[in-house]
C-alpha cells in the first residue's frame, strides 16, 4: 500500500497578482519539498478535472455557473477584496477539487492507504453560494459529499488545522449530522466565525485559540476536544483541511506552532482513522504563506502519511 500525491501544473496558473499571499510560489515550495529523496516512494498522480455534476453536490448550480461565467479572458477580476480570478483560475479550481475527489476514489477503492493533494486555490472558506477568502469551490466539502454519493458512506469527517476558521465547510455541514467538522483556529480572526458555541447539529467542534497560542495549548485542546469527538463520531473516511499558517513564521496570523506540531497532529489523526475508517485519509492543502515554513511543515505532514502503512 502507498501514499498518493495528487497535483497539477494548472494550479500554478491561478494568478493572484503581485503581492498576494496566496501565490503560485506556495505550490512551488510544496513541490520542491516533496521532490526530496525521502519522498521517492510517493505515487504521483495528475489531478483530473472535477465534473460540474460533482461540484453541485455542495454548491448550487447557479453559483457554479456564475463562477465560470465570470472567469476573465485576460487580466484579473475580484470576486471579493481577497479572492481573485485570472484566466487560469477556473482550470486550477477544477483540478484542485478534482484532485481531492480522485484521491477519495482511490483511497476508498483500496488502491492506497491515504493521499495528499498539493493544489491551489484552497477551498475551506468557500460557502455553498459564495466564493471568498482566496477560495472558489470548497474542495474538501465537495469530496465529502462525493464520498457519500458514490460509495454510500454514512459518516465522513473533516478536521481542519488551518489558522483561519473554515466557515465554508461549517456552513456546508451545519444541518447534516452525518458530516463532522472540527477546526482549530485563531480567534477572533478572519473570517469572524468559529466560536466554540457554533455546533450545528452537534457535529461541529470549534477550538478557538487566542493570538500567541503555542504548541502546548494547541496539542492539549486537540486532545481534550477534537480527538474525543472524532472517536465518538466514528468516521468511515477522514478528510484533512491541511493549512500550515498557524506556524510561528507565518505572516497572516499570530499563532506559534512549530514544524513538529504538524507531524504530531497528523500521527494522532491517522491513529483515529486506523481505528474507525480502515486508515482511509485524504488530506488537501489549504493555507500556509511563509514559503520556508510551508515546505517544511508539508514535508513532515506527508512523512507521517507515508509511515502509516509501514
Amino acid at each position: 500500500m502507498t501514499t498518493l500525491l495528487f497535483s497539477h501544473d494548472a494550479c500554478l496558473d491561478h494568478n493572484t497578482g503581485e503581492g498576494h499571499p496566496e501565490r503560485s510560489d506556495r505550490l512551488r515550495a510544496v513541490n520542491n519539498a516533496l521532490g526530496a529523496a525521502q519522498f521517492s516512494a510517493l505515487d504521483r498522480r495528475e489531478a483530473p478535472e472535477v465534473s460540474r455534476q460533482t461540484l453541485i453536490l455542495n454548491h448550487p448550480e447557479a453559483f457554479v455557473e456564475d463562477v465560470f461565467a465570470r472567469a476573465p479572458l485576460d487580466n484579473q477580476i475580484y470576486l471579493d477584496p481577497d479572492t481573485i480570478m485570472s484566466p487560469g483560475s477556473a482550470q486550477a479550481a477544477l483540478r484542485a477539487t478534482g484532485a481531492v475527489c480522485a484521491a477519495v476514489d482511490e483511497v476508498l477503492a483500496g488502491a492506497a492507504d491515504n493521499a495528499f493533494c498539493a493544489v491551489r486555490p484552497p477551498g475551506h472558506h468557500a460557502e455553498p453560494d459564495r466564493a471568498m477568502g482566496f477560495c472558489l469551490f470548497n474542495s474538501v466539502a465537495i469530496a465529502a459529499r462525493h464520498a457519500r454519493n458514490k460509495f454510500g458512506l454514512g459518516r465522513v469527517a473533516v478536521v481542519d488545522f488551518d489558522v483561519h476558521h473554515g466557515n465554508g465547510t461549517q456552513a456546508a455541514f451545519w444541518e447534516d449530522k452525518d458530516l463532522f467538522y472540527a477546526s482549530s483556529h485563531q480567534y477572533p480572526h478572519y473570517p469572524g466565525t468559529g466560536a466554540s458555541g457554533e455546533t450545528g447539529q452537534g457535529n461541529i467542534i470549534n477550538v478557538p485559540l487566542p493570538a500567541g497560542t503555542g504548541s502546548g495549548v494547541f496539542r492539549s485542546r486537540f486532545a481534550e476536544h477534537v480527538f474525543p469527538a472524532l472517536n465518538e463520531f466514528k468516521p468511515e473516511l477522514l478528510l484533512i483541511s491541511a493549512g500550515f499558517d498557524a506556524h510561528a513564521d507565518d505572516p497572516l496570523a499570530q499563532l506559534n506552532l512549530q514544524d513538529e506540531d504538524y507531524g504530531w497532529v497528523t500521527d494522532e489523526l491517522l491513529a483515529i482513522a486506523d481505528q474507525h475508517s480502515g486508515g482511509r485519509v485524504v488530506s488537501a492543502l489549504e493555507g500556509g504563506y511563509d514559503l520556508g515554513a510551508l515546505g517544511r511543515s508539508v514535508a513532515i505532514h506527508v512523512q507521517s502519511l507515508m509511515q502509516t502503512g509501514d
